[in-house]
C-alpha cells in the first residue's frame, strides 16, 4: 500500500491495456476497456470488468475500447477510464490536489491533434501539469539503456495498437517508423483465417487467447505447443462447435501481418546512419511489448537483420518502467519531453 501517495504518476495509455506506476512500483494493470449502460446513459464498469463484458453483454451494455490504433479515438471515454484507474490507485483520495503531475508515454508516430486529445483527456482527469515522452525512449529507459550514449540502440516495441521502431542516440530519437500493425492486427488475422478456413467465427478474446496459447511467428520453433481447441459458432449452420487448431496454422494466419513489421524494420535500419548501423552489430536490437512475447518472432527479426535479438526482462511492462523512471528524474530527462 503507499499511505503517503505521492502526486508524481507514469501512465502508460496502452490499446489494450493501462499499466500506472508510482515511485516505481505498478499500481495499476488494467485492460483499456469501459463498459456503459445505453438506457441509463452511464458507466457501469472499467477495466477488468469491462473485459468480462466484452462480446458478451446484452444490447443495452456497451463495451468501448476508448484507444485504437495507440491513439484515442474516444475522448470522453478516455477521460472516463483515467479518472477511474487513478481513483483506484491506494490512497487515490489524495490525488484531486492541485499538484498532481501524470506523465503519459504516446506513439512516435502520433499527429499533433492525437497528442492534443491525450494532453487534454489527462488534464480532464485531474491532473496539473502533463508532460509526454515517446514510447521507444519509454522503453529503451525501462530496459536501463542508457539513451545518452553516442552509440545507436535499435528498440522494437508491439504493443496491441501500434509497432513502434526507433533508433535512438544521444538522447534523441534518429529514425524511426510507427506502423499500426501489432497485437489488435494480429487477433484479426486470427479471426479472419479461421473463418475463411474452418468456417468458424470466433471473438476478439478467443483470438487474443489463440495468440498466447500457440501463436508463433516461425514453423519451426523448439519445443512447439501442442494443438488447441476453439470454440465458436459455425457461419452455415449457426450452431456452435469445436475444432482443434495447430500452431502452423496460426503461423500462416500471422505472416502477411509479421512482413509488414519485418519491412517496417528493414526501412528504418535503410534509414539509419552507418556509424550508428555499425553500433547495432554488437548492440543488437531491443524488443519490449507483448508482441515480444509471440515465439520465435525474435529469430525472424534476427535471420531477417542478421543482428542478435534481445526481448526486454519484463516486455510488457518495460514502457511503463521507462516513462515512471523518467518521471523520476525529470530534471535530468527534460529533453526527452514532447514539446507543446
Amino acid at each position: 500500500m503507499f499511505p503517503l501517495l505521492r502526486q508524481d504518476i507514469a501512465i502508460d495509455l496502452g490499446t489494450a491495456n493501462t499499466v500506472i506506476m508510482v515511485d516505481g512500483e505498478v499500481v495499476i494493470d488494467e485492460p483499456s476497456c469501459v463498459a456503459i449502460d445505453r438506457n441509463k446513459n452511464r458507466v457501469i464498469a472499467v477495466g477488468h470488468e469491462a473485459l468480462l463484458m466484452h462480446e458478451k453483454a446484452y444490447k443495452n451494455i456497451e463495451t468501448i475500447r476508448p484507444l485504437r490504433d495507440g491513439v484515442i479515438a474516444d475522448f470522453a471515454m478516455a477521460e472516463v477510464m483515467l479518472r477511474s484507474f487513478l481513483s483506484k490507485i491506494p490512497g487515490s483520495r489524495r490525488l484531486l490536489k492541485p499538484n498532481l503531475r501524470l506523465m503519459v508515454c504516446i506513439p512516435s508516430g502520433i499527429t499533433e491533434v492525437e497528442e492534443r486529445a491525450v494532453r487534454d483527456s489527462a488534464e480532464r482527469a485531474g491532473a496539473r501539469e502533463v508532460y509526454l515522452i515517446h514510447e521507444p525512449m519509454a522503453a529503451a529507459l525501462g530496459m536501463e539503456l542508457d539513451v545518452e550514449a553516442p552509440e545507436g540502440n535499435m528498440i522494437i516495441d508491439i504493443g496491441g495498437g501500434t509497432t513502434e521502431i526507433a533508433v535512438i542516440a544521444l538522447g534523441g530519437i534518429v529514425c524511426d517508423r510507427s506502423i499500426r500493425t501489432a497485437g489488435d492486427e494480429l487477433n484479426a488475422d486470427i479471426v479472419e483465417y479461421i473463418r475463411r478456413q474452418h468456417n468458424l467465427q470466433i471473438g476478439e478474446r478467443i483470438a487474443e487467447q489463440i495468440k498466447i496459447e500457440i501463436g508463433a511467428a516461425l514453423a519451426n520453433i523448439p519445443d512447439p505447443p501442442p494443438a488447441m481447441t476453439v470454440r465458436g459458432k459455425d457461419i452455415m449452420t449457426g450452431i456452435p462447435r469445436t475444432l482443434q487448431i495447430s500452431y502452423r496454422e496460426v503461423v500462416n494466419a500471422l505472416d502477411k501481418s509479421i512482413s509488414k513489421i519485418l519491412e517496417a524494420v528493414m526501412q528504418a535500419l535503410g534509414d539509419t546512419p552507418p556509424a550508428l548501423a555499425a553500433d547495432l552489430v554488437d548492440r543488437g536490437i531491443h524488443m519490449a511489448g507483448g508482441g515480444s512475447l509471440l515465439r520465435g518472432l525474435d529469430q525472424r527479426i534476427s535471420q531477417q537483420t542478421y543482428l542478435p535479438v534481445r526481448i526486454a526482462e519484463d516486455p510488457l511492462r518495460a514502457v511503463a518502467k521507462g516513462t515512471s523512471y523518467a518521471l523520476r528524474n525529470l530534471h535530468r530527462f527534460q529533453f526527452l519531453l514532447v514539446k507543446r
